[in-house]
């Protein structure tokens, strides 16, 4: 064996090494895949996932499934095979960690910022099926979140309807971060909060914020809820976040208080979040909902209007699940109440909006 012929042996042997070694280093990038799905008019552990209080209820049939997904988590990396895997599988997908998580957000953050978009969603989601009822629902100041470890953490609750903070009547979100202000760091802000029915009230010392010494803040996210006229919960798993599924608790929440079954008994499944006027708004990870509610047996899936390009790429077989356009909670409860009663009915499909 020649000197040449030894030294391109040990260059291919060292490119080879260097090549195995680069597939596991971590790569910028997470995976996105199909997740499980959840019959949100079902039992979850032990209870009615749509419980409903003061309102008389229906018996329902059929399944209507909320869909999600499963991506790597915040303090998860991926190395490049992992990534490539995930690029060549159909029903994945590979995006930049960047879009997902920021730089700047902590896992606690990205925690935290699901979990509030959570109670909003469903919130809204329960007042958009009343106003479909026909309620008029005042707009009422509450707690969507908490942080851990706050000076409110323990005090201040999700869904509690803020009425005042230092004798200040509170009827619009920023008259809260003006009374806490107010306060002054170091100093006992005074809420008066409507919770479970009950008026409470409750001292929370305020604290500097991480970003600014003078700031005052007690550690709460707050939004604007709504005076419901009797009681709507969701029991879910705290682990779903998001507000990806606001479409199909108000679905789930009108199913429950109409005579009849919405679905018809069938397997129908969806996503979409939803703003107070009934909008549907579009999501992430279409393609792997659609997947996943497909492998579960669901034959209709109710897609966001501006997902439904995306939607058509998914990786189901032709004709397994059929994907009905839908920009409204009202064209929703019209598409479903139309394939009820006839499952071959011509709903807005998302092959005619491409």
């Amino acid at each position: 064996m020649t000197r040449r012929t030894v030294s391109s042996v040990v260059v291919v042997v060292l490119l080879v090494a260097l090549i195995g070694a680069a597939a596991f280093l971590p790569v910028p990038y997470v995976t996105m895949s199909p997740g499980p799905t959840v019959d949100v008019l079902a039992k979850y552990d032990g209870d009615q996932v749509i419980e409903v209080d003061g309102h008389k209820t229906f018996q329902t049939e059929g399944d209507l499934r909320l869909t999600t997904v499963s991506v790597t988590s915040p303090n998860v990396e991926i190395n490049l095979l992992e990534a490539l895997s995930a690029w060549f599988d159909g029903t994945r997908a590979v995006y930049p960690r960047d879009v997902i998580y920021p730089p700047e957000q902590t896992v606690d953050d990205v925690r935290r910022e699901s979990s509030v978009q959570m109670v909003s969603s469903q919130d809204t989601a329960i007042a958009v099926a009343m106003h479909e009822l026909g309620y008029d629902l005042p707009l009422l100041t509450e707690v969507l979140g908490v942080t851990k470890g706050s000076p409110a953490d323990g005090k201040l609750q999700p869904r509690d309807y803020l009425l005042e903070v230092n004798g200040v009547k509170i009827d619009d979100v920023a008259k809260v971060s003006k009374a806490i202000q107010q306060t002054g760091v170091g100093e006992t802000a005074e809420f008066v909060v409507r919770r479970d029915g009950e008026r409470k009230t409750v001292q929370v010392q305020a604290e500097a914020a991480p970003d600014d010494p003078n700031r005052a803040v007690v550690g709460v996210e707050i939004g604007t809820g709504y005076d419901f006229p009797f009681d709507v919960k969701v029991h879910i798993d705290e682990d779903i976040g998001g507000p990806s599924a606001g479409l199909i608790f108000s679905l789930a929440v009108y199913d429950t208080l109409t005579p009849g079954s919405l679905t018809g008994g069938n397997d129908i499944a969806g996503t979409g979040s939803i703003d107070g006027d009934g909008n549907v708004g579009p999501i992430g990870g279409i393609q792997q909902k659609i997947v996943a509610a497909a492998d579960a047996g669901a034959k209709v899936f109710l897609v966001p209007a501006a997902n439904c390009q995306a939607a058509l790429g998914a990786d189901v077989r032709e004709g397994e699940i059929e994907l009905v356009r839908t920009a409204t909670m009202h064209e929703a409860v019209q598409s479903l109440e139309k394939y009820a009663d006839n499952p071959d009915a011509d709903l807005p499909s998302c092959e005619g909006a491409a």
